[in-house]
């Protein structure tokens, strides 16, 4: 009887933790306009059978996750947290990067390398 109800535990936290993955995978196939049949190209299923993992009478497997996170260009765990992940690399991606470099050159090697970064260029940047 204890087994029996750990087990029972156990497959209900199982099926919440997949249930949320397969939420993430509807919300990103949404934000991305993709269709069902795309997913099941990207994990190299039937549509049918992803149809399937969508309602929950087929199991997720890991390797199923691990195609569809390649074929988006994605993490594996940036499919289980979503959209969390995404929103910390868009505010990674707002802030602003400032590079300095500073070299002392001699008058003539200081034209070299401007025209070198700047092509012909160089002379309007200069004049702004």
């Amino acid at each position: 009887m204890i087994i029996n109800l750990y087990f029972c535990i156990m497959k209900e936290k199982e099926n919440s933790f997949e249930a949320k993955i397969v939420d993430n995978i509807r919300k990103i196939m949404t934000q991305k306009h993709l269709t069902q049949a795309a997913f099941a190209g990207f994990m190299d299923i039937s549509e049918s059978q992803f149809s399937k993992i969508l309602s929950g009478k087929h199991h997720m497997s890991f390797l199923y996750l691990e195609k569809l996170a390649s074929a988006l260009s994605m993490r594996e765990i940036d499919i289980i947290t979503y959209p969390q992940c995404l929103m910390e690399e868009v505010k990674r991606e707002e802030e602003p990067v400032e590079a300095i470099l500073q070299i002392k050159l001699k008058k003539d090697k200081k034209d070299q390398v401007l025209k070198l970064v700047f092509g012909e260029n160089d002379i309007e940047i200069l004049n702004k």
